[in-house]
């Protein structure tokens, strides 16, 4: 690990390792430029060096996995889990954050999906083994990721994006000071603990506005539990009252919810939770926003492993932007001429999904 001194790091320039403040809190991912409002804080801050185990460049070409080289995509989503990690432990331990310096991160990550949006949304719904103390920085990383790719869905400009992601990355901030148990047990709830956690969306506009943050993100942290139909909370809004970015970080909220391991429950798989929200029961969710959801990831998501109508099993790993039902899927035990894995195209007319199976039906670990 090397040590750079602040003002001799170029303003825009790329780090071909990730950078960090300390030995666990990262403030740059290669991908990201060391920009000058970052460069101002940290001397606000009274930082003066930051440590990387790679070198500082002028320029610097992005590397997705499989691209050769740089940083791997598993690499910056792990990175990337710890860097939301510490933004929940620095609003609730020192009451800071940094909107900038958010969207710098939500901007890479804006780049990563256009580019790789199947591997990255893969290789996070691989992260499986999730600590428990980690589960409001994992679940608020997904949401960002998923609400990013609707979003890209709903053809929003790249400044949207950015703000959609930071809306999503930080919609449950309210909870920061909150003790796990209270989210994590599973358990009923007190009467004075249920109402604490009603709370959460106008603690999580406080904070929002405390440090500057725009209005159309502190409305998304504030309605993101709002519901169409006027059956949600804090304020029983109802639909077009309230904010896109609520109404898109809801769905994807709802979605990694349904579909992610809790301690207190196993996750459904992706298919059951595409069908739960595609039923959209009462009406809660924006069918405009549902729609997107499953035409970018398919009804049977990616990473998800199916039994084909031919007998034989494989795995989803590209959405059919034309439908939704017939995803690409790669065949397990089968090759190419060229020793790659077979990659079946499903279709109404020819071999198609019949179910979605489980890892221990297939055997994989």
């Amino acid at each position: 690990m090397h040590k750079y001194k602040l003002k001799n790091i170029l303003p825009e320039s790329f780090f071909s390792e990730p950078v960090y403040l300390d030995e666990q809190f990262i403030l740059a991912a290669p991908e990201m430029p060391f920009t000058p409002e970052m460069i101002q804080a940290l001397d606000e801050w009274g930082v003066t060096e930051v440590c990387s185990a790679g070198e500082n460049n002028e320029n610097y070409s992005p590397s997705i996995a499989g691209s050769g080289g740089g940083m791997k995509t598993e690499d910056y989503y792990s990175n990337f889990l710890l860097y939301t990690k510490n933004l929940f432990v620095q609003a609730a331990v020192n009451n800071e954050l940094n909107y900038i310096q958010a969207a710098e991160r939500i901007k890479a990550l804006c780049e990563i999906i256009r580019q790789d949006r199947n591997f990255l949304f893969f290789v996070q719904k691989s992260a499986l083994s999730v600590p428990d103390e980690n589960y409001l920085a994992s679940h608020s990383l997904k949401t960002a990721i998923i609400s990013i790719i609707i979003g890209s869905h709903l053809k929003l400009p790249n400044h949207r994006l950015i703000e959609l992601g930071v809306s999503a990355l930080f919609h449950e901030i309210g909870m920061a000071k909150f003790p796990p148990k209270l989210y994590l047990s599973g358990q009923p709830l007190l009467p004075k603990e249920r109402e604490a956690m009603l709370e959460h969306p106008v603690r999580g506009y406080n904070i929002l506005k405390a440090h500057g943050f725009p209005l159309s993100v502190m409305l998304a942290a504030l309605e993101h539990h709002e519901r169409e139909n006027g059956s949600g909370y804090p304020r029983n809004l109802t639909g077009d009252k309230i904010s896109l970015y609520a109404k898109i970080v809801a769905v994807a909220c709802s979605y990694e919810a349904i579909s992610a391991k809790r301690p207190h429950r196993e996750a459904k798989d992706g298919y059951t939770g595409m069908v739960e929200l595609l039923k959209n029961e009462g009406k809660q969710y924006d069918d405009l926003v549902v729609r997107a959801l499953v035409y970018s990831l398919s009804i049977y998501p990616i990473g998800l492993h199916v039994l084909l109508s031919n007998g034989k099993k494989g795995q989803v790993i590209s959405a059919n932007p034309d439908d939704p039902r017939f995803p690409v899927v790669q065949v397990f035990g089968e090759l190419t001429p060229e020793g790659t894995r077979v990659q079946l195209q499903t279709s109404q007319d020819g071999v198609s999904i019949v179910r979605p199976m489980t890892k221990e039906e297939i055997g994989v670990v």
